[in-house]
């Protein structure tokens, strides 16, 4: 069985990034680039992926789209639109951590992560170093964030963390971040790099994914 075949069948199935999923259309600009941001606080909580994406939806609803809007919500509207996303167990510190990150922000790179970019100047290591000044981005936000920027900021690629790497190691692929690049395709590692994190949390996609190129396999033979 290939590995083109595998990862043809992991992305056919459970392709997509989480910032797709939670509706974000993410280009090189501030507003998307902040809502990522968000995004990778919100995943790095305990809780299930689709409930971060569902809460990140409901903020952007309640119009926390950029730093200054979330800055300038109120405490409760943040925990209210952090509970219609279902993030309730965490919807309290969340809600002061969101706004103190905007602060942060705002105060520091003028609203604008390319800044923050800019003061790293293409050093992946120092941008990791820089996004955990950020409250409530640690080490598994950060390689969230950096995991999903890489399909808009070139010098990130390859990036694959330990739990894109599990993920790939589970279905046959192998632990080099450089050659998984290379099998992402079009897709792009970004997009692959998502998929092999629902690998390495749910048995059923690696189950998935092997079955269906063993199937196709079988087919050009």
């Amino acid at each position: 069985m290939k590995q083109r075949n595998v990862v043809d069948a992991l992305l056919h199935s459970h392709g997509g990034t989480y910032a797709a999923d939670a509706g974000i259309r993410l280009r090189d600009t501030p507003q998307p680039l902040y809502q990522l941001l968000v995004l990778a606080v919100l995943l790095s909580a305990p809780i299930r992926a689709g409930t971060a994406v569902a809460t990140m939806r409901a903020l952007r609803d309640a119009g926390m789209r950029n730093p200054r809007r979330m800055l300038d919500a109120t405490w409760q509207e943040r925990v209210d639109a952090l509970g219609r996303g279902g993030y309730r167990r965490y919807d309290e510190s969340t809600a002061t951590r969101l706004a103190d990150g905007a602060d942060l922000l705002i105060r520091r790179w003028h609203g604008d992560l390319r800044r923050m970019r800019a003061e790293a100047d293409g050093d992946v290591p120092i941008l990791r170093h820089l996004l955990q000044d950020v409250p409530g981005i640690g080490p598994v936000g950060a390689d969230i964030f950096l995991r999903e920027v890489q399909a808009v900021w070139p010098e990130v690629v390859p990036y694959f963390d330990t739990k894109a790497l599990h993920g790939a190691e589970r279905l046959g692929l192998g632990n080099n971040a450089t050659r998984l690049a290379g099998l992402a395709g079009e897709d792009g590692p970004a997009t692959l790099a998502a998929a092999l994190v629902r690998a390495s949390l749910d048995d059923d996609v690696v189950q998935d994914s092997l079955r269906e190129a063993r199937r196709d396999t079988r087919s050009a033979a």
